[in-house]
Protein backbone atom coordinates (compact mmCIF):
# COMPACT_ATOMS: atom_id res chain seq x y z
CA UNK A 1 0.00 0.00 0.00
CA UNK A 2 1.30 3.43 -0.91
CA UNK A 3 1.57 5.93 1.92
CA UNK A 4 2.44 9.61 1.47
CA UNK A 5 3.44 11.91 4.32
CA UNK A 6 2.14 15.44 4.84
CA UNK A 7 5.66 16.70 4.12
CA UNK A 8 5.78 14.82 0.79
CA UNK A 9 2.36 16.18 -0.15
CA UNK A 10 3.44 19.74 0.71
CA UNK A 11 6.51 19.35 -1.51
CA UNK A 12 4.32 18.06 -4.35
CA UNK A 13 1.97 21.06 -3.93
CA UNK A 14 4.94 23.44 -4.01
CA UNK A 15 6.18 21.85 -7.25
CA UNK A 16 2.65 22.13 -8.67
CA UNK A 17 2.61 25.82 -7.66
CA UNK A 18 6.01 26.43 -9.26
CA UNK A 19 4.94 24.75 -12.51
CA UNK A 20 1.72 26.79 -12.69
CA UNK A 21 3.31 30.11 -11.77
CA UNK A 22 6.07 29.65 -14.35
CA UNK A 23 3.72 28.28 -17.03
CA UNK A 24 5.95 25.22 -17.37
CA UNK A 25 3.85 22.40 -18.84
CA UNK A 26 6.85 20.04 -18.83
CA UNK A 27 7.41 20.59 -15.10
CA UNK A 28 3.70 20.00 -14.50
CA UNK A 29 3.57 16.64 -16.26
CA UNK A 30 6.62 15.45 -14.32
CA UNK A 31 4.34 15.48 -11.25
CA UNK A 32 1.99 12.88 -12.75
CA UNK A 33 2.25 9.18 -13.50
CA UNK A 34 2.24 8.00 -17.12
CA UNK A 35 -1.40 6.88 -16.86
CA UNK A 36 -2.65 9.64 -14.55
CA UNK A 37 -6.29 10.67 -14.56
CA UNK A 38 -6.75 14.47 -14.33
CA UNK A 39 -10.28 15.67 -13.55
CA UNK A 40 -10.55 19.44 -14.02
CA UNK A 41 -14.21 19.33 -12.93
CA UNK A 42 -16.36 16.61 -11.40
CA UNK A 43 -18.59 16.49 -14.50
CA UNK A 44 -16.02 16.16 -17.28
CA UNK A 45 -14.28 12.99 -18.35
CA UNK A 46 -10.69 12.90 -17.10
CA UNK A 47 -7.69 13.74 -19.20
CA UNK A 48 -5.77 10.47 -19.17
CA UNK A 49 -2.00 10.22 -19.49
CA UNK A 50 0.83 12.69 -19.48
CA UNK A 51 0.34 13.70 -23.14
CA UNK A 52 -3.25 14.81 -22.43
CA UNK A 53 -2.17 16.65 -19.28
CA UNK A 54 0.64 18.38 -21.17
CA UNK A 55 -1.79 19.56 -23.89
CA UNK A 56 -4.09 20.95 -21.19
CA UNK A 57 -1.26 22.76 -19.41
CA UNK A 58 0.23 24.04 -22.68
CA UNK A 59 -3.08 25.60 -23.71
CA UNK A 60 -3.73 27.04 -20.24
CA UNK A 61 -0.90 28.17 -17.97
CA UNK A 62 1.80 28.12 -20.64
CA UNK A 63 0.05 30.13 -23.38
CA UNK A 64 -3.02 31.89 -22.00
CA UNK A 65 -2.13 32.96 -18.44
CA UNK A 66 0.35 35.44 -17.00
CA UNK A 67 1.02 36.93 -13.56
CA UNK A 68 -0.06 33.64 -11.99
CA UNK A 69 -0.16 33.41 -8.21
CA UNK A 70 -1.04 30.16 -6.44
CA UNK A 71 -1.31 29.42 -2.74
CA UNK A 72 -2.43 26.30 -0.95
CA UNK A 73 -3.10 24.73 2.41
CA UNK A 74 -2.74 20.99 2.77
CA UNK A 75 -5.73 19.81 4.79
CA UNK A 76 -5.20 16.07 5.22
CA UNK A 77 -3.23 13.06 4.10
CA UNK A 78 -4.65 9.55 4.39
CA UNK A 79 -2.53 6.69 3.05
CA UNK A 80 -1.94 7.55 -0.63
CA UNK A 81 -4.30 10.55 -0.83
CA UNK A 82 -3.81 14.23 -0.09
CA UNK A 83 -6.45 16.95 0.19
CA UNK A 84 -5.74 20.66 -0.15
CA UNK A 85 -7.58 23.96 -0.37
CA UNK A 86 -6.09 26.45 -2.84
CA UNK A 87 -6.44 29.91 -4.37
CA UNK A 88 -5.04 31.21 -7.63
CA UNK A 89 -5.14 34.36 -9.67
CA UNK A 90 -3.87 35.23 -13.13
CA UNK A 91 -4.33 37.55 -16.06
CA UNK A 92 -5.95 35.92 -19.07
CA UNK A 93 -4.13 36.39 -22.39
CA UNK A 94 -5.08 38.14 -24.66
CA UNK A 95 -8.17 39.69 -22.99
CA UNK A 96 -6.30 41.05 -19.98
CA UNK A 97 -9.12 39.83 -17.74
CA UNK A 98 -8.19 39.24 -14.10
CA UNK A 99 -9.22 35.75 -12.94
CA UNK A 100 -9.47 34.56 -9.35
CA UNK A 101 -10.02 30.92 -8.45
CA UNK A 102 -10.81 29.30 -5.13
CA UNK A 103 -10.70 25.54 -5.07
CA UNK A 104 -10.13 22.22 -3.43
CA UNK A 105 -8.12 19.30 -4.78
CA UNK A 106 -7.75 15.62 -4.04
CA UNK A 107 -4.62 13.84 -5.24
CA UNK A 108 -3.83 10.13 -5.11
CA UNK A 109 -0.20 9.05 -5.39
CA UNK A 110 1.49 5.94 -6.69
CA UNK A 111 4.51 4.23 -5.13
CA UNK A 112 6.95 6.59 -6.91
CA UNK A 113 5.43 9.80 -5.51
CA UNK A 114 3.71 10.70 -8.79
CA UNK A 115 0.07 11.72 -8.80
CA UNK A 116 -2.08 9.02 -10.40
CA UNK A 117 -5.52 10.57 -9.86
CA UNK A 118 -6.07 14.32 -9.60
CA UNK A 119 -9.50 15.84 -8.95
CA UNK A 120 -10.32 19.48 -8.42
CA UNK A 121 -13.38 21.57 -7.65
CA UNK A 122 -13.18 25.34 -8.03
CA UNK A 123 -15.11 28.58 -8.46
CA UNK A 124 -14.01 31.44 -10.69
CA UNK A 125 -14.45 35.19 -10.55
CA UNK A 126 -13.38 37.06 -13.66
CA UNK A 127 -13.08 40.81 -14.08
CA UNK A 128 -12.76 42.47 -17.44
CA UNK A 129 -9.61 43.97 -18.85
CA UNK A 130 -7.50 44.89 -15.82
CA UNK A 131 -4.48 43.17 -14.32
CA UNK A 132 -4.80 45.05 -11.04
CA UNK A 133 -6.83 43.64 -8.18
Amino acid sequence: MTVISMNEFEKWLEAYRDAWQSGDAQAAIELFSDDAEYYETPFDDPMVGRDAIQRYWSAGPEKSQQEVHFSHQAVAVVESKGLAQWQASFVRIPSGNQVELDGFLAAKFDGTGKCSVFREWWHRREREGSSSK
